[in-house]
């Protein structure tokens, strides 16, 4: 079995096009960290290269900076792992990747014919697509896409949840053209508290997707929502302070009459 140095130059000798092998020495299990973080890989390749400290690889460089990883596979002395490595070109950003399915490397036996004749069939192709995906982004979206800024509004509605699971809002805080879209979608007007509350008689599923209705349909309207948690210890509105009691009956001097 040749050494994992001549089995790589021995496979990028008879790659498709233009293929050089650089081989690689780890003194420390980090020195592998700067070709490996690079990997373009979502299965064991990546697995193997976080996992085990992997002493030596090579680099396979081909046409349009196309490049192979090629390490030894732990506990399986007759077969080596191939993976590619993520292109490196200038103006490629993270964003690129997005979306791009990973090609993933694969498994060849230790011989350089037959790993040659796989690379080749199976990784080399979606390698291939991959990376002209990345490219084709790179130049159709050289910036991240940013999400718009939503509309400035000067009204924005608060909810609350209070500590017993009602939420709601005060009614004074409540524009009067939005009160009917609270009504619509279950709000209910207390008078004793002055409040539109959505009852906890709602789960908190069917409670959320009236909330999310009210705020797309308040949104149509310029007016912004937010919903806020009340801690427990927040104070309350007051109770109204009772009535005075009632003065104790006075007795009064005054003559017995006896029969």
């Amino acid at each position: 079995m040749p050494t994992l140095e001549d089995f790589a130059s021995a496979v990028a000798a008879r790659l498709p096009g233009d293929w050089t092998s650089t081989y690689e020495r780890y003194t420390h299990y980090e020195d592998q960290y700067p070709t490996t973080n690079r990997l373009w890989d979502n299965g064991h390749v990546s697995d193997l290269a976080s996992t085990y400290p992997l002493e030596h690889a090579a680099v396979l460089r081909g046409p349009e900076d196309q490049e192979l990883y090629v390490t030894g596979r732990p506990l399986c002395p007759h077969e080596v792992v191939v993976a590619p490595l993520a292109p490196d070109r200038a103006g490629i950003k993270r964003h690129h990747f997005f979306g791009v399915e990973e090609p993933s490397g694969i498994a060849v036996p230790a011989d350089p014919v037959r790993a040659t004749a796989a690379i080749t069939r199976r990784l080399l192709p979606r390698y291939e697509q991959a990376r002209l995906e990345v490219l084709r982004k790179m130049k159709e979206e050289p910036e991240p896409p940013r999400r718009a800024v939503p509309a400035r509004t000067d009204r924005v509605i608060t909810l609350a949840r209070y500590a017993d699971g009602v939420i709601g809002a005060p009614y004074e805080s409540i524009p009067p053209d939005a009160r009917e879209t609270l009504y619509a979608h279950g709000f209910q007007y207390h008078p004793h508290q002055s409040a539109f509350l959505l009852p906890v008689a709602y789960e908190d599923t069917e409670r959320a997707l009236r909330i999310q209705s009210v705020a797309q349909k308040l949104a149509a309207k310029g007016i912004g929502l937010n919903l806020r948690y009340t801690p427990p210890d927040a104070p309350t509105a007051s109770a109204p302070p009772a009535p005075p009691a009632a003065p104790a009956p006075t007795r009064t001097a005054g003559t017995v009459h006896r029969r």
